[in-house]
């Protein structure tokens, strides 16, 4: 193909990709498989969460909100001394040797290159030690012997920020284990309801986000399915204003079967990148969250 050519090509191709986010195409696996007979319906519950929050007071909030989607928690840049650190860090296993500053304000700052900012509740240096602290058990840990209040920068709803943080030393480290000081934001109320797992043809709930690509172009989500099937299968909608996942299972077989769910890293890849567009979950109609429900980070309150 010609350069010429190449470049009426690429004339040709931009508005169609503009008219497919605006009018919603999906993005994910292709072809068929033997569960795809009822994927429309599948694909009409993920339109109707896109259509929902599309000028939603919900979208709205969202955008002007908090909400971080990557770990509150960060290792020393220096990496770890060895293997028994690194399990103590995986494990949460830490001893605390001395005090712990109080924090010198009520309130932090959180911006982005924008210019936006938002101001958000601060945690104290001992509220950020318990978050992560969480084990008390034998073999290796690691001593924290203080704190003080710096910045971070952290990958959120609305790009990389830089908020407060309190930076913990530790003992033989000289850089410092660093917990994000600031609460997220409240989540919005969806505006529309959640639908049963399993309904829409097989529709599973996406449980949480467990990274996105440097470049935005591809999300990994934690998805689930039992022991008598072939594995999840997570596909996306895609607007100009939010991505839609409609997750289900593959190859499920009749007959009996053990009652257990397995967990899997599903990658997902995108149009367009991600950017400041709303992650959401067909099944509940929320953005999908980042980390464990009581974890250290999750993604809002």
């Amino acid at each position: 193909m010609t350069i010429r050519a190449k470049h009426l090509v690429g004339l040709l191709l931009a508005p169609l990709l503009g008219a497919c986010l605006l009018a919603g195409c999906d993005s994910g696996p292709g072809g068929d498989d033997n569960d795809t007979s009822q994927s429309p319906r599948q694909r009409e519950r993920a339109r109707q969460v896109a259509d929902a929050w599309r000028g939603s007071a919900a979208a709205t909030a969202w955008s002007k909100g908090y909400y971080p989607m990557a770990d509150t928690v960060q290792a020393p840049a220096s990496g770890w001394h060895s293997k028994a650190d690194e399990r103590a860090y995986e494990i949460r296993n830490f001893t605390l040797r001395g005090e712990l500053p109080a924090a010198t304000a009520a309130k932090g700052k959180v911006g982005w290159p924008s210019g936006d900012s938002v101001t958000r509740p601060l945690w104290g240096a001992e509220k950020a030690y318990q978050s992560f602290a969480l084990a008390n058990s034998t073999g290796a840990r690691l001593t924290v012997t203080g704190a003080k209040l710096g910045t971070t920068t952290i990958t959120t709803s609305r790009g990389t920020a830089t908020v407060p943080a309190w930076l913990f030393t530790l003992d033989g480290y000289d850089t410092p284990l660093k917990r994000v000081a600031v609460t997220p934001s409240k989540l919005p109320r969806s505006p529309i309801g959640s639908t049963v797992q399993g309904s829409a043809g097989g529709l599973w709930s996406i449980p949480r986000l467990a990274g996105t690509a440097a470049d935005g172009r591809s999300v990994t989500v934690k998805a689930a399915n039992g022991a008598c099937d072939d594995g999840p299968v997570v596909r996306a909608l895609e607007t100009d204003e939010s991505v839609v996942l409609y997750a289900s299972v593959t190859g499920a077989k009749s007959g009996p079967c053990t009652a257990q769910m397995l967990m899997h890293d599903v990658k997902v890849e995108l149009h367009e990148p991600l950017g400041e567009r709303v992650l959401l979950d067909a099944v509940t109609g929320r953005p999908v969250p980042y980390g464990q429900p009581g974890g250290p980070s999750p993604s809002w309150s």
